[in-house]
């Protein structure tokens, strides 16, 4: 009886907190998986020097609460679209391990902007990316030669991905003599496209089964996500 009224005082409590003091507690309390913390897996933002590479640790904990609900692999991609095309932002990082295993440059859709990241669509031929938490499917061989399927996680936001074919795939237009040459990386149909010469060492680290978060600071989207939620 006394063990069950600790649950519920401490459950309260934990409603009761600050959205900051309550992810210190998950941080430092919160088991993941079988031997690992998710504090470890936090203390990789610094042990990995990602704000050195340009990603904000705010996003990084965004990506962090996300994959806490989602039955995936300890391997999270990021795409961060509040930084210019110009700029590498997408990160793969393996938790587990402690590594960057990635960190290159990423298309966003077409009408979704030009040098940045604006306007966002869940709506088929939109050409538009889709913000969210997504899940990594199987492979397949495509117009653009090895590419990935995305299952899209979120209602409302990016859950038509798999019908709209929003897929990972290399580009020759992701590259540094595009942005050369025009100012700004190239622009897909809303699918997150990578360097050609990358592509296939990506989509073979991170398919079947791990995590992909596409960020931009949208207020709509980051009010709604259940992904987000701290509760």
């Amino acid at each position: 009886m006394k063990k069950a009224l600790v649950s519920v005082c401490l459950s309260f409590s934990l409603l009761t907190l600050s959205p900051a003091t309550f992810a210190h507690y998950v941080r430092a309390e919160r088991p993941v998986v079988p031997g690992e913390s998710l504090s470890a897996w936090f203390r990789a933002y610094d042990d990995l020097h990602l704000g050195a590479a340009g990603l904000k640790r705010e996003v990084f904990e965004y990506a962090l609460r996300g994959l806490q609900k989602i039955d995936a692999k300890p391997i999270i991609s990021i795409v961060d679209m509040s930084q210019p095309s110009t700029k590498k932002r997408l990160y793969v990082i393996d938790l587990a391990n402690k590594k960057l295993l990635f960190h290159t440059y990423v298309s966003h859709g077409r009408n979704t902007g030009e040098l940045m990241a604006s306007s966002f669509s869940n709506v088929n031929s939109s050409n538009k990316s889709s913000l969210g938490f997504y899940k990594t499917l199987d492979t397949y061989m495509g117009k653009h030669g090895l590419s990935l399927k995305l299952k899209g996680l979120e209602k409302g936001f990016n859950d038509n991905a798999y019908d709209r074919a929003i897929v990972l795939h290399g580009a020759d237009y992701v590259c540094e003599d595009f942005v050369r040459r025009t100012g700004r990386l190239g622009r897909s149909q809303g699918c997150p496209a990578v360097p050609n010469a990358m592509s296939k060492q990506i989509i073979t680290a991170v398919k079947g089964g791990s995590c992909l978060f596409v960020y931009y600071p949208n207020q709509d989207y980051l009010k709604k996500s259940t992904y987000l939620a701290t509760l």
